[in-house]
């Protein structure tokens, strides 16, 4: 890497605290951007700017002398309660994130979508990147707001300011310090007793944060200019993924198996254990229908240009408990 300064938005959340250690463990110089300061950076040698990417005035500071900015910061809602935050966040946010670039000279603009920005159907046997990014064709403010903002992110690459977007599928993995991830809930819970069961439809894509901050580190070195990447998993199944994590715990398979004609009956009883329990929503109608949809994203682009190689499900699973277990409150 130049060996300037890079910026990174959102370094609180779970794919963003796995970029900071990761940059941290290269001897990069690190500058965040913080609407808050948290004890989770002790140790780590960065330069701290307090402010939100909806403060333009606030993202030239942050920005000015910066070789490289890493936009993570977004908010990830499929509940359909914050969509005017949504929306404010992850579209006019990332709007003024790609302007202050500009302004101040900023060499590498590296972006967090998500595999959600982008359209799938069931004729999809296998989804490559796209630079087809269609809000009208997708669902909720969340992927929506992706979709836009990933449109304008590319659409201001050019010979000044070098843009890479990267799509994430689910991330799993240690460092989710605010325990924000619907599947770090799912694993939390029933690593611990809990949630001992399975399902007979559905399935997804998952990825540990660790290889997505790897190939966010790789898009600056080695990335090419207004290109998108896939940094994702191999697909399971939900049966496939809780039997995994099953034998990750010690544990029998699941007997207890949910299926699909229980779906619209069940979906109350979740929601409304979830939201008394103050958890993220782990089952909902829209958490249904994505899982249903086609999830086997290839990273066969990464592999070959970034050098992307993202671990096992299982190596990446117990890591996730044992840093649970390390960091249990």
């Amino acid at each position: 890497m130049g060996g300037g300064v890079s910026v990174v938005t959102g370094g609180k959340g779970h794919v963003g605290f796995a970029l900071v250690r990761e940059l941290a463990d290269k001897g990069e110089k690190i500058r965040l951007l913080l609407r808050s300061d948290s004890p989770v950076f002790d140790g780590i040698e960065c330069e701290k700017v307090m402010g939100d990417i909806c403060d333009y005035d606030i993202l030239e500071k942050a920005f000015e002398g910066a070789e490289t900015v890493y936009h993570v910061a977004g908010v990830v809602d499929i509940s359909g309660t914050k969509d005017k935050q949504v929306w404010a966040v992850n579209v006019e946010g990332t709007k003024n994130v790609v302007e202050a670039c500009k302004k101040t000279g900023v060499k590498n603009l590296i972006y967090v979508s998500s595999v959600d920005a982008v359209y799938v159907d069931d004729s999809m046997d296998i989804i490559s990147e796209t630079d087809v990014f269609d809000p009208d064709r997708l669902e909720g403010a969340y992927a929506k707001s992706k979709a836009v903002a990933t449109r304008y992110v590319l659409d201001n690459a050019d010979e000044n300011l070098k843009v890479c977007v990267v799509h994430p599928s689910a991330c799993i993995g240690p460092y989710d310090n605010n325990r924000t991830s619907s599947m770090i809930t799912v694993i939390n819970l029933y690593s611990k007793g809990f949630f001992s069961l399975t399902f007979d439809f559905g399935g997804y894509n998952f990825v540990d944060v660790r290889d997505v901050a790897k190939g966010m580190v790789a898009a600056v070195e080695k990335g090419r200019n207004g290109e998108c990447y896939f940094l994702c998993g191999k697909a399971y199944t939900l049966d496939g993924f809780m039997g995994t994590l099953a034998n990750v715990c010690e544990k029998k398979h699941p007997k207890v198996v949910i299926k699909k004609k229980h779906v619209d009956t069940i979906i109350p009883i979740f929601e409304k254990i979830f939201k008394v329990a103050k958890l993220p929503p782990v089952v909902n109608e829209y958490a249904i229908r994505k899982i249903c949809e086609s999830c086997n994203f290839t990273y066969e682009k990464a592999e070959k240009e970034l050098g992307y190689s993202p671990r096992s499900l299982e190596e990446s699973l117990k890591d996730t408990i044992r840093w649970l277990k390390e960091n249990d409150d």
